[in-house]
């Protein structure tokens, strides 16, 4: 089985970049390491989406190892996408209405 293509939803590009502004603003190593670490997350989801269980409105959730995020994603027949880059302690589902 081949990897499948990531896509993120406009309001989960919205996530990140609030998020990496919030970490350059402290440390830029820690926005670089955000990065990479959404980069690594991303990866590890195109290669086996089915991994993790299946949530509300047929969503999965990832959660990122250092950082208090969870990537919520679905996937399609040939594309994963990414709803939203949510933190694990504020507004829990706001990204529901991206669906």
């Amino acid at each position: 089985m081949s990897a499948k293509r990531v896509e993120y939803h406009q309001g989960a590009s919205a996530d990140v970049k609030g998020a990496v502004a919030w970490y350059q603003k402290r440390s830029p190593k820690a926005a670089l390491d955000f990065i990479e670490e959404l980069h690594r997350a991303a990866d590890t989801i195109r290669e086996a989406p089915e991994r993790w269980p299946i949530g509300k409105n047929n969503t999965r959730r990832f959660l990122l190892w250092r950082f208090p995020f969870a990537i919520i994603y679905s996937e399609q027949e040939s594309v994963v996408t990414i709803w939203a880059v949510a933190h694990g302690s504020r507004r829990p589902e706001y990204w529901a209405s991206r669906l």
